[in-house]
């Protein structure tokens, strides 16, 4: 008999499971459509609501900016409570539009489609970064926003008086700590979210919104903090006494410039004022005796900083010059002040930004635009002669701080003049020291702090001195260059290249200003200048080798805050550049270095090149 399909081995059993399938597919058909339908159906539910949810953020980034401009504006020449009352009212409208589109926004998100859509692999990351973001965004406008508001409402609600309310200070406290907490966790749940996705503008979305609580979650975090320590750092439980510095940069020190006029200021239980005005020539025969310990004597006892006012902040960490600072004052007044405080110009321009312009008394008009020119280039050609120059400084830091004084006892200006605060405190640009033990742990964490941070984490300072007693430094360049190498047994190759460029014109600068002090024993010409140049560099580094212009050249080293630090004396011509590369063995690590921002004329500019990650790094 041939072989048919009823004839081989199991042959009943495959033709009726072929029956079956048969019958299945049948049945199946319809339910096939219907899934198709439904996953259509859910695909445009995505599509539409994702337009409408689209339309709700981009509304809520409108309140977002009124939100903004109505707690931070200029005030206009209206009555306080008048104009307390309309800032306040704009600021509530804008926050509750925001926090109801936020959430609309969020609800659009959410329910099943969007779930299924978020959790298919390959493809589901573009959904599930944009039910993150408004998530995150509904977070923001539902809680954070609120208590920000409150606080804000409770700071300028009197009608007038000239102090700071710091029993509503002290009660905006734990609203802001809640609103800092809340950004936090927002940014916490947006960084954890794709970062690329096969939807870029989706992508682009997250980034800007992460860039965006990058920003805010310090800011919320500092203003938490200051709710808890201006109250006592203010007087609420009677007198304060502070002194105020003001540097130079125009001749740099390690924490920005040579410190030059200084101030008294006093707090007694919200009132501020400035009873005392001085030059930094009031200085020079106050010479403390303070102990910094070993390190700080090995590094900075041959420029006898701690005796020398205008060496007294060399070191970029600046509690050790605060200290240095009030044990002179102390010698010279016999008073105890109980914290010291510290600006430069570029910090004026942006609190002047916020609160109007400063007259002094001979009517110069000290604004935002030309607070930095002024106190550190054209002061030298408008006076030839140091002691009405030094006048003229002492009344302009008199008249800018002054200015500040009003607007902290000005409702209307109050939430602009903390949004100045929140900037300069925020960006290392204004530093200060208590000599309250809880509260310097809390300050010297934070960037007004100033401090130089201990630790074993990757890091890399930049720091110059001027060694020639120039002025010169207004016209400073400077740019650092970081680059990761390949991993060793000893640890990870870094380079290290700092440029340093002197664009000082070769004449037409007043001789205060181009003077060298140093005394070459070679021949210079106008506008050189010379610089200890000196890179912190991570703990437990070890250089390599040093060169400038190629050419090797031997460093002197030291250690501070438990950063080995290599110290070079250059010599900058004018309009020249030099450079100074180091190589060095790092600890092995993954991760890019904190970098140290010396707070001079001209920002620094940085570039930072990651390499491979080193074995033991955590990776």
């Amino acid at each position: 008999m041939p072989w048919t399909d009823r004839t081989l081995p199991g042959s009943s059993a495959l033709s009726a499971l072929a029956d079956l399938l048969r019958q299945h597919r049948r049945r199946a058909r319809p339910l096939l459509w219907v899934l198709a339908g439904l996953l259509l159906a859910g695909a445009g539910w995505i599509v539409v609501t994702g337009l409408l949810a689209r339309g709700e953020l981009a509304a809520a980034r409108g309140d977002l900016k009124t939100l903004r401009s109505s707690l931070t504006a200029a005030p206009r020449a209206t009555s306080a409570a008048g104009q307390g009352a309309s800032r306040g009212l704009l600021a509530r409208q804008a926050a509750r539009s925001l926090a109801e589109r936020a959430e609309r926004a969020h609800s659009l998100t959410t329910g099943p489609a969007w779930y299924l859509a978020a959790s298919l692999p390959g493809i589901g990351g573009p959904f599930q970064t944009v039910r993150g973001t408004t998530d995150a965004l509904d977070r923001l406008g539902g809680k954070a926003l609120p208590a920000v508001v409150r606080s804000v409402d409770r700071l300028t609600a009197e009608a007038g008086g000239s102090h700071i309310n710091l029993s509503e200070l002290r009660r905006a406290a734990p609203d802001l700590g809640y609103a800092a907490r809340e950004v936090a966790v927002a940014r916490a749940e947006v960084d954890g979210l794709p970062q690329r996705t096969w939807l870029s503008p989706v992508d682009r979305v997250r980034s800007q919104f992460l860039g965006g609580l990058d920003r805010m979650a310090p800011a919320m975090d500092n203003a938490a903090a200051g709710a808890r320590l201006l109250p006592p750092m203010l007087g609420e439980g009677g007198l304060r006494r502070y002194l105020l510095v003001f540097q130079n940069p125009a001749e740099a020190r390690g924490t920005g410039g040579m410190p030059g006029a200084y101030a008294v200021l006093t707090a007694d239980r919200g009132r501020l004022a400035l009873p005392e005005f001085g030059r930094d020539t009031d200085m020079a025969t106050a010479r403390p005796d303070v102990n910094l310990g070993a390190e700080f004597a090995a590094m900075y006892a041959p420029y006898d900083s701690v005796k020398t006012w205008p060496n007294s902040n060399m070191s970029p960490h600046f509690p050790y010059a605060a200290r240095i600072w009030s044990a002179a004052w102390r010698v010279r007044s016999g008073e105890r002040v109980d914290g010291v405080m510290s600006l430069g110009p570029e910090a004026l321009a942006r609190l002047l930004a916020a609160v109007g312009p400063a007259r002094t008394a001979d009517g110069t008009l000290v604004t935002a635009g030309n607070a930095v020119d002024l106190t550190e280039r054209a002061n030298y050609a408008m006076y030839p002669d140091p002691v009405r120059r030094k006048a003229f400084l002492l009344d302009v830091a008199r008249a800018a701080a002054g200015r500040m004084l009003v607007a902290a006892g000005d409702p209307r200006q109050r939430p602009a003049l903390l949004q100045g605060l929140y900037k300069v405190l925020g960006s290392g640009q204004m530093s200060a020291w208590s000599a309250h033990a809880e509260e310097e742990q809390e300050l010297a964490a934070r960037p007004v702090g100033g401090s130089v941070s201990r630790g074993p984490e990757p890091y890399a300072g930049l720091v110059v001195n001027n060694a020639a007693g120039t002025k010169l430094d207004y016209y400073l360049d400077r740019t650092l260059e970081w680059s990761s190498g390949r991993c060793t047994a000893a640890g990870r190759e870094v380079t290290v290249k700092a440029v340093l460029v002197n664009r000082a014109p070769s004449a037409g600068l007043p001789t205060y200003v181009t003077d060298r002090l140093d005394k070459p024993a070679h021949s210079t010409h106008q506008g050189d200048n010379r610089l200890l140049v000196s890179y912190f560099a991570t703990a437990g580094a070890r250089l390599v080798e040093a060169s400038e212009g190629g050419k090797r050249v031997l460093a002197s080293p030291g250690i501070e805050r438990g950063h080995p630090v290599y110290t070079f004396d250059v010599e900058v011509p004018a309009a020249e550049r030099r450079t100074v590369t180091l190589r060095l063995l790092e600890p092995a690590s993954d991760q890019p270095p904190r970098v140290l921002r010396q707070q001079l004329s001209r920002p620094l500019r940085v570039t930072v090149r990651p390499g491979p990650a080193c074995p033991g790094s955590g990776a």
